[in-house]
C-alpha cells in the first residue's frame, strides 16, 4: 500500500496521519473543518521537527510534511487503498460516513474504524462491503503505542485481517485480532475503572491526583485513570460509556454524574486546557 484515507483530523486522526507519513505513507486527511485542518497540518509539521526527541526516526524516508495532504472533500479518497475513520463516538455522525465512503472508494478498498466502543458489524452494514471493514483500535498518542486492537466483525474476511496486519506492520506495531463486542477488550474493562474512579473523586474518597498516584505506585501503571481520561477526552469517555450502557443495558456502565457535569461544562482535558488537571 502507498495511501491511505484517514477520516477525521481530531487528535487520532492527526496522531495517525504522523506515524502513517512518518513511515513513508501517503496520507489523504479529510475533516470537514478547514481549522481542524489547519491545526492538524501545524501538528504534524511539529512531530517532523521534534519527534527524533522521542526517539522517532521522522525523516527515514524524506520531509514526512510532504506526504500528507489536507482537504474537505471526501472524493480525495477515491485512490486510497485503505480507509481509517477516526470521527468522535457518536453512532449518528459514523452513520453519515460510511456510505459516502463506499460511494468513492473502489470496491476492494479497505474500511478501518478506529473506534472504542461501536460494534464493527453495525459499522459494516452501512456498507456493500462488510467483508473488507475491520476495527483498528489505536491507542493515544497513536506514534508511541506499538499495540493496536484489530477487531474482527462477524464479515470481516482472513483476507481483510491480513490487509490490516500488513499496514501496521508497516508502522512497525502489532495486531491483537480480537472479536466484536461493544468495548472490545480495552475499553470494557477501562471505562468501568475511568468511570468507578470518577465516582471515587465525587464521593470524596480521594483527591484526583492521590486516585493515579495509587494507580502508578501499586500497580505500575504509566498513568492513572484519571490523568488517562484526560488525554482521551471527557467528551469521549462519556460517549463511550454510554454506548457501552445502551448496548449490554447492564447498570455497571451508568455514567457518573460528575462526568456528565464536566462534559457539559466544557472540561474534557488535555485539548480544552481543564479536566481532571489544569493544562497550560
Amino acid at each position: 500500500m502507498k495511501q491511505i484515507g484517514v477520516v477525521g483530523a481530531g487528535i487520532m486522526g492527526t496522531g495517525l496521519a504522523q506515524d502513517l507519513a512518518a513511515h513513508g505513507l501517503e496520507v489523504v486527511l479529510v475533516d470537514n473543518s478547514p481549522d481542524q485542518l489547519a491545526k492538524a497540518e501545524e501538528e504534524v509539521a511539529r512531530f517532523y521537527r521534534t519527534g527524533r526527541l522521542f526517539g522517532k526516526e521522522t525523516d527515514r524516508f524524506g520531509d514526512m510534511t510532504e506526504k500528507v495532504t489536507y482537504t474537505t472533500d471526501v472524493e480525495l479518497l477515491g485512490s486510497a487503498e485503505f480507509v481509517i475513520e477516526n470521527i468522535t463516538e457518536n453512532w449518528d455522525l459514523k452513520a453519515k460516513v460510511y456510505p459516502e465512503l463506499d460511494r468513492v472508494c473502489a470496491p476492494e478498498t479497505v474500511f478501518a474504524a478506529n473506534t472504542s466502543c461501536i460494534p464493527i458489524t453495525k459499522l459494516a452494514s452501512l456498507t456493500g462491503r462488510p467483508d473488507r471493514v475491520v476495527g483498528m483500535h489505536f491507542m493515544n498518542p497513536v506514534p508511541m503505542k506499538s499495540t493496536v486492537e484489530v477487531i474482527r466483525g462477524f464479515h470481516t474476511s482472513e483476507a481483510t485481517i491480513e490487509v490490516a496486519g500488513n499496514l501496521l506492520s508497516s508502522m512497525e506495531k502489532h495486531g491483537i485480532v480480537v472479536k466484536d463486542m461493544p468495548g472490545f477488550v480495552s475499553n470494557r474493562v477501562l471505562m468501568l475503572t475511568v468511570n468507578e474512579a470518577i465516582f471515587l473523586l465525587q464521593d470524596d474518597v480521594a483527591s484526583a491526583a492521590d486516585v493515579d498516584e495509587i494507580f502508578r505506585s501499586c500497580f505500575g501503571h504509566a498513568s492513572g485513570p484519571l490523568e488517562t481520561a484526560d488525554l482521551i477526552g471527557l467528551d469521549t469517555i462519556l460517549l463511550s460509556i454510554e454506548g457501552l450502557y445502551e448496548f449490554y443495558a447492564d447498570s455497571k456502565y451508568r455514567p457518573c454524574p460528575l462526568l456528565r457535569k464536566m462534559v457539559y461544562a466544557g472540561l474534557h482535558g488535555r485539548k480544552t486546557g481543564q479536566g481532571f488537571y489544569t493544562y497550560s
